[in-house]
């Protein structure tokens, strides 16, 4: 007998309870109306994902198991699974999936291996399960289980493929980094031969702080051809009958550089909307950072709530002024431009007596990035507009960034994108829009903060191809000085790249958060000691 799945793919807001029930009931309506048998949900839909200490508010489980209560009695017709937060008899928490059907629920499974890496923490908040998760749906055996459980070979998976399941639903919130996708197809491919059963994942879509969950849910049939497939980066009610006679052609994947920017978008303008905020604002310098963070805030949230305010001094070229309103003009954003030279003059007058005797540099050099700083953040509180920080990855890690200046504001857009990638993203907006959004000359001009006279980026680091590449190997590889050497035939490079990474903790650590794209992003990823006396690059 033929059963319809809805893979129900939506965008969950932690800690909306009443939001994300809602959601379900109309997931389960569409469902239901389209024929569908059972509607399957991400993992911890109740609460949304990752809930962190939260859980650790018993008033916030409660909630979460009054919500499920709330969806279960609502659910008719149609059978539904969906991720909750149970709590045992002697208070332990589960991350677990409810079987709910006809006003009720039938029953719960609990998630039995439990991530602690990376972004992970679940050992910190739950129990592992030792539940089967096995129920049964017009003649058929089903199976449920929870994320990592489908990632560790020989695990729950297997059992209840041994125990006959021959549908096994996993229920996911898997955060998207680049190449992810490519790893997931493998997986389940390969799981779905290894235990002859169809699989049925389900994924998360959506922000939340730095993480970007992609949708991308995968069902793969027991020879392990792919038989649907929801859409990147946006939410889904995916439709598939078991069982199928073929595999279909899977959706085409986005490309490398637009799935960058599909994350990068949906991460910010989840940001933007989850915590309330109807307009940005952005300090626009002329050059490609915050020209790229200017046309994604206006992709997120639309060019009448995009505020970009310039802000120049006696060392921004004229060209570089001119940029900063052709931009602005190409984007349709309100723009202000507001010079600094006499604040710039006044701090300088105030300290003059103080700073007597001594060198102007970079005391000086990021006094003007912090007067920036102060007025940005005086528009922010004026007005309750978000503040986007514009620094990319090569600048937070090699401190080439300035406390309480251009790192001040909420969120940090490009703050895992590397400067290369900042370059290929802005080509890219360019190419997909047919035209010159984004200045040419902005593209072209060799990068500079314009501090001082005649400053270029590459008279304090290496160039910019050379530096990620070796930002990539100590950043994201963990490599050894050793290793980065050989890698770019300079050992006295590398040994500079190491040194400016360490020095650089206590900046980052006071960053705001930024949408995570890679396989180790600084913030959650990255959590090395402040005080730390051992050093890569004696």
């Amino acid at each position: 007998m033929s059963i319809r799945i809805a893979l129900a793919q939506i965008n969950t807001t932690v800690g909306d309870l009443e939001g994300n029930a809602a959601r379900v009931l109309g997931s389960c309506r569409r469902a239901r109306e389209a024929g569908a048998d059972l509607a399957v949900f991400p993992e911890l839909t109740t609460t949304g994902y990752p809930p962190e200490d939260l859980l650790f508010k018993d008033h916030f489980i409660g909630g979460n198991l009054k919500s499920l209560v709330t969806i279960a009695r609502q659910v008719r017709g149609i059978t539904a699974v969906v991720g909750f937060v149970d709590r045992g008899a002697k208070g332990e928490l589960y991350n677990a999936a409810a079987v709910i059907a006809d006003g009720g629920v039938k029953s719960v499974y609990h998630k039995q291996a439990l991530p602690n890496y990376s972004v992970f923490d679940e050992k910190r908040y739950f129990s592992p399960g030792k539940r089967t998760g096995l129920f049964s749906l017009k003649g058929r055996r089903f199976a449920v289980n929870i994320c990592e459980d489908i990632w560790v070979d020989g695990g729950i998976f297997k059992a209840q493929s041994d125990a006959g399941a021959g549908i096994i639903l996993n229920i996911s919130s898997s955060p998207y980094e680049s190449g992810k996708r490519a790893e997931r197809l493998k997986l389940i491919a390969r799981r779905a031969r290894e235990t002859g059963a169809v699989i049925v994942y389900v994924n998360l879509v959506g922000g939340q702080d730095e993480l970007v969950f992609d949708g991308a849910s995968l069902v793969a049939d027991e020879r392990g051809r792919f038989i649907a497939a929801g859409a990147q980066f946006r939410e889904d009610l995916v439709l598939v009958n078991i069982p199928v006679n073929a595999g279909v052609a899977l959706p085409k994947p986005l490309e490398e550089t637009a799935e960058m920017y599909e994350a990068v978008l949906l991460g910010t303008r989840d940001y933007i909307r989850k915590n309330g905020f109807k307009k940005v604002l952005i300090g626009l310098s002329g050059g490609i950072d915050s020209a790229l963070v200017a046309a994604i805030a206006v992709d997120a949230v639309g060019k009448e709530n995009v505020v970009c305010i310039s802000m120049p001094t006696r060392f921004n070229a004229k060209a570089t002024r001119d940029d900063a309103r052709r931009l602005a003009k190409n984007l349709g954003v309100t723009f202000h431009e507001i010079p600094i030279e006499p604040v710039v003059g006044a701090f300088l007058g105030t300290l003059k007596d103080y700073f007597r005797g001594t060198s102007s540099g970079l005391a000086e050099e990021n006094l003007q990035a912090r007067i920036r700083g102060n007025l940005l953040m005086a528009f922010s509180n004026k007005f309750g507009w978000l503040l986007l920080t514009t620094g990319n990855k090569s600048e937070m890690a090699t401190g080439y960034c300035t406390l309480y200046g251009d790192m001040s504001g909420g969120y940090a857009v490009i703050k895992d994108i590397f400067k290369t990638k900042v370059y290929a993203l802005s080509e890219y907006i360019n190419a997909r829009a047919g035209k010159a959004v984004i200045p040419r000359s902005i593209i072209t001009r060799a990068p500079s903060a314009e501090l001082k006279a005649g400053q270029k980026d590459q008279d304090s680091l290496p160039p910019y191809p050379v530096l990620d590449d070796l930002l990539g190997l100590y950043v994201e590889g963990h490599c050894s000085l050793d290793v980065m050497g050989k890698a770019c035939g300079d050992m006295k490079m590398a040994k500079k790249v190491v040194e400016l990474v360490d020095k650089s903790e206590y900046k980052r650590r006071q960053a705001p958060p930024g949408v995570k794209i890679s396989k180790r992003a600084f913030g959650k990823d990255w959590r090395l000691p402040l005080t730390n006396r051992y050093k890569a690059a004696r």
